[in-house]
């Protein structure tokens, strides 16, 4: 009788809770429709209008004074501004600078390699400006790799067809053009010249047209260029010889985007990650300059018209489904042309693009047996997309909270659990470690005896690990230490779920459905730990997903580490959920038979590194790791422990780091994946590595 009361009574507690979320909700909803209709009201004011030059100035006044704050100092302020101007002096090695030297031409151009494939590169023309076209074909001449063929189907209408057609006419007749003794075997015997022209009969749209210049291509492998941009000419050596040495059917590299028809007037440097899948399905960061194996379009199409207008990035989720050897060349080799009708320049030239790209990724999602999905645009961009995957049934999650004194911090976080958190089946474990004070012993006996004694569990680490020496007969022997990962794995042991969410004690909740914005991801097969966004309590970013070899240690530091937290992130990474090497245990959360596979945390690495080391050797056994950033949490970040900066804790994490160099020696050395070789190892921010900018040609 008594357990049905309680029942009841739980179940009235549940429906109190969700009653009142759902008005909480309702009402901010209300709220923000008010102040959505002020803000709107304001803006369209004349006299709004007429002081946006004196606010800007006030915007900058201020923005200079949260620099001072944010670097520490004027000193640190100026120390940013003079690395800003090295970066963007380093910028400019990245244009012409970059070309090759006579020597490095001869060099290239007399390589020979096992497999000399012809690479087809495919341009659809329309109205393309004399410039523009100039342009384009003389980057393919140039090009010191020479098994190539220019292949342009053209869809220009009467009044430009005829200059378009005279300027590929004279190239043909260009040396560079011709098929020599060298590079003959790979074209077709009857060719004489590598550039390949037709003219349609009527316009096709992207998809369509490209799909003519298919028709027209020999080669092996193909290459997607547009008719207004430049490739470097060292991009076609660089793809062949991934061809060669790691047996690339699938290519990509670095890009940037420029103005006023000089490719040293840079815009935006697009550096990218290797194949990262999740990061692909939010945005086609894969773009260009995509050269593929033919073999790939077996028994598919290159471009669908039902995408046109972002058919490269239905093409792309495609192809690497099927591609075994997926290569990005961490080279800036694409450049691509802004002007006022690309979409380099605004999406909103081309806005039935949004909707395309939105079909492309629903169409990948379906094939992959997604079948309840939802997929809306960001504030980072409109083709910037997050994903909500469905959750699939309700099951139990765990919630392992290690804790050493601290009430208060612990009641923070247990109570913004149960107020914010519309996710209902979930337990808290308290993993009790050492604790002396009676304010926390006071706090445990309210848990255990107040309104959240179902919920919550306090389990106590001390107290196990002294019998356990005891019965070891080692009682008198001399302490370890706090080891965190030996109290994570204790508290994991004595929970209940399928799915287990490691919190820091010095975390409050934001987000309302932060579990389920976890579980989406932690219950997909090839996924390991699953990370959320953190924010210091001045909203400023603690975590964004970890990088490899980031910080002066050279082991492993947050992205955006101390950015305000409405910033963007560097191309919008702060507004997608994507896939990293590893994620903060402080709020992580894997499925509780992956957390058994490799074996929990390795207690070798007592305090710091753990989380990074978990997460690495759930890579190992094949599985990605996932940053959201639409779980988000305060981390009051060190409350606990304290930071890691001097006498016996600096000491004791130098010898942590070495020996998670050492474990991962081989891991650290090629640099992490979802990083990039040319952002610096030294800041957080995505900055380029200036460090002997002068030599940054291509190489």
């Amino acid at each position: 009788m008594s357990e049905e009361l309680d029942y009841k009574a739980a179940y009235e507690r549940e429906k109190l809770k969700t009653a009142d979320l759902a008005g909480r909700i309702a009402e901010l909803e209300d709220k923000n429709q008010e102040l959505e209709f002020k803000l709107n009201r304001i803006k369209n004011n004349p006299i709004w209008k007429a002081s946006t030059p004196a606010r800007n100035a006030m915007h900058w006044v201020i923005r200079q004074r949260d620099r001072i704050r944010n670097q520490g100092s004027l000193r640190g302020v100026i120390a940013k501004i003079k690395y800003k101007q090295i970066e963007k002096k380093a910028m400019t090695h990245y244009g012409t600078e970059s070309f090759p030297s006579e020597e490095t031409r001869k060099e290239q151009e007399s390589a020979v390699f096992e497999k000399m494939p012809l690479i087809s590169i495919l341009v659809p023309l329309y109205n393309t400006p004399e410039k523009f076209l100039r342009d384009m074909i003389e980057s393919v001449l140039d090009q010191t790799y020479k098994n190539w063929q220019l292949c342009l189907a053209d869809g220009s209408d009467n009044e430009h067809v005829e200059l378009v057609q005279s300027i590929v006419e004279e190239y043909k007749k260009d040396a560079r053009a011709q098929i020599t003794g060298s590079d003959a075997a790979g074209a077709a015997s009857e060719a004489t010249c590598k550039i390949k022209y037709q003219k349609l009969f009527k316009n096709e749209g992207i998809a369509g047209n490209t799909n003519h210049c298919l028709e027209l291509a020999d080669g092996e492998y193909l290459g997607l260029f547009d008719h207004d941009d430049i490739l470097h000419p060292e991009v076609l050596y660089w793809y062949v010889k991934a061809i060669n040495e790691q047996d690339a059917d699938y290519i990509y590299c670095d890009e940037t985007t420029f103005k006023n028809d000089d490719i040293n007037k840079m815009i935006t440097m697009h550096f990218k990650p290797d194949y990262a899948i999740d990061n692909l399905r939010a945005n086609n960061y894969i773009c260009h300059f995509s050269v593929f194996k033919r073999s790939l379009l077996d028994g598919t199409e290159l471009f669908r018209p039902k995408f046109d207008g972002s058919q490269d990035h239905d093409m792309i989720l495609r192809l690497t489904d099927r591609a075994e050897h997926i290569v990005h060349v961490p080279k800036l080799l694409y450049y691509w042309r802004s002007h006022a009708a690309s979409v380099a320049s605004d999406i909103s030239a081309k806005p039935y693009a949004i909707e395309a790209a939105k079909g492309a990724v629903a169409d990948h999602l379906r094939r992959h047996g997604y079948d309840h999905f939802k997929i809306t645009s960001t504030r980072a961009f409109e083709t910037i997309f997050k994903i909500t995957y469905e959750v699939k049934g309700t099951p139990k999650v765990s919630i392992v909270i290690p804790n050493c004194e601290h009430a208060e911090d612990l009641k923070r976080c247990i109570d913004s659990i149960y107020e914010k958190s519309v996710y209902d089946n979930y337990e808290i474990i308290v993993v009790e470690n050492n604790s002396k004070g009676s304010e926390i012993r006071g706090y445990y006996e309210e848990l255990k005896n107040g309104g959240l004694k179902d919920i919550v569990k306090v389990v106590d680490y001390t107290a196990w690990k002294a019998e356990q020496d005891k019965a070891k007969q080692s009682a008198a022997a001399p302490s370890e230490g706090f080891n965190y990962s030996a109290v994570v794995n204790y508290g994991v042991k004595n929970s209940t779920g399928d799915y287990v969410i490691l919190l820091n004690n010095d975390t409050q909740v934001i987000t309302v459905n932060w579990i389920e914005e976890l579980l989406m991801y932690a219950q997909r097969e090839d996924v390991g730990a699953v990370g959320a966004k953190l924010y210091f309590p001045d909203r400023k970013i603690q975590h964004a997903g970890v990088v490899l070899g980031l910080g002066a240690h050279r082991t492993a530091g947050h992205s955006h580490y101390g950015q305000a937290g409405m910033n963007l992130g560097y191309m919008g990474r702060l507004c997608y959920a994507q896939d990293v090497s590893a994620v903060t245990g402080a709020c992580l959360m894997v499925s509780r038979k992956k957390y058994d596979e490799v074996g929990g945390f390795d207690e070798g690495f007592a305090v710091s590194l753990n989380d990074v080391d978990f997460c690495l050797r759930l890579r190992e056994k094949g599985y990605l790791n996932v940053f959201t950033p639409f779980a988000e949490l305060y981390h009051y970040e060190s409350l606990s422990r304290g930071l890691d900066l001097e006498g016996k804790n600096a000491e004791r994490y130098d010898k942590e780091s070495e020996h998670f160099r050492t474990k991962w020696k081989e891991v650290l050395d090629k640099g992490d994946p979802y990083y990039n070789p040319n952002f610096s190892l030294d800041r957080s921010d995505y900055s380029l590595n200036v460090e002997g900018y002068s030599s940054l040609r291509v190489q």
